[in-house]
């Protein structure tokens, strides 16, 4: 059953190859090392939140980029968040459902519990007593997620309850808590983590949706950008489109976008930027290189160009570099 759960980070106990020292909890022992089994498992967890995270804001539709947003986000939306990591998890994990609980995992029943970050009453329901919890948290703010199993027994849980029943897991319970990742890297929200002034330039009401797009290449520059923050620019699924639009007009002030195809893996290396792959982009500007210039330089379609310092002034440039995707 997914109820979000306020998570804190004690000093992991002693562990050897991460699983409890001298455990009498066969069945805690077994779901914990089918976790750890499993191929990949940290980087697909970070993936499960940024699905779930980015499914709840739908930007496409609603250009929003902050879960946390009070009035543009709304309670509902955001308790439906564990329901949606509950879903994405068990999708990710292939895992069956339970008897009683979320999932089946090695043959016992475990209960999903998601926070995004602290709220009041959060707590634990009576049907999870008695049962292995997985405890996911993640912080979109920081970056941040951390996965984690316990067995719920009476005796982790505050004597005190609210009025549906539920108890909060005291200190001793978190103790106990057995960390899968602890402060792992949640792929980043792009736009969350603009500086307001930059991000106040892109979202201008002024602009037009495509012009939104120009500006984010515009200002973002030299940095790898993903499809899901094109998209939530652009207010439309093909991101694609708008980018080839971005790259025809950025042109003239000698802004090239580079893309995963048709020579632009190579200019990026070339000129010594993140090589973008599939669903990616990356903007730089450049000038022609001046004779004897030692900066990385790249051959665009006349010539060699390098990327261009703040004090130079900006220079067409043809866009015609990479038929684009």
């Amino acid at each position: 059953m997914t109820d979000t759960l306020d998570l804190e980070f004690p000093e992991p106990r002693p562990a050897r190859g991460g699983a409890a020292v001298g455990s009498a909890d066969q069945a805690l022992d077994a779901v914990e090392a089918w976790f750890r089994a499993q191929s990949k498992m940290e980087e697909r967890f970070g993936r499960i939140f940024r699905q779930a995270i980015d499914e709840v804001l739908d930007g496409q539709r609603t250009a929003r980029f902050d879960i946390n947003a009070d009035g543009l986000v709304t309670k509902t939306e955001r308790t439906y968040l564990g329901t949606k990591v509950e879903i994405i998890c068990q999708d990710e994990f292939h895992l069956d459902r339970g008897k009683k609980m979320d999932y089946s995992v090695a043959g016992h029943d475990v209960d999903a519990k998601f926070s995004m970050h602290s709220l009041l009453g959060q707590a634990i329901p009576r049907e999870a007593v008695g049962n292995i919890c997985l405890l996911m948290h993640a912080s979109d703010k920081e970056s941040r997620f951390s996965v984690g199993l316990v067995r719920v027994t009476p005796d982790i849980l505050n004597a005190s309850s609210n009025q549906d029943g539920k108890k909060t897991i005291s200190a001793l319970g978190r103790s106990r808590v057995r960390w899968l990742v602890r402060e792992g890297r949640l792929p980043e929200n792009q736009l969350l983590h603009l500086s307001p002034i930059v991000r106040g330039a892109i979202f201008d009401r002024a602009l037009s949706k495509q012009e939104r797009v120009n500006q984010l290449f515009r200002k973002v520059q030299n940095r790898i950008i993903h499809r899901r923050t094109v998209t939530t620019v652009a207010q439309q699924h093909d991101g694609p489109k708008r980018v080839r639009d971005a790259r025809s007009a950025l042109a003239a002030e000698g802004i090239i976008i580079l893309g995963y195809r048709d020579g632009h893996p190579e200019i990026a290396r070339a000129l010594e930027l993140a090589v973008p792959r599939q669903g990616e982009w990356i903007s730089t500007r450049v000038v022609r290189r001046p004779p004897g210039d030692t900066r990385p330089a790249a051959l665009l379609q006349d010539g060699y160009y390098v990327r261009a310092r703040e004090d130079e002034v900006p220079q067409p440039v043809s866009a015609r570099y990479g038929a684009g995707e």
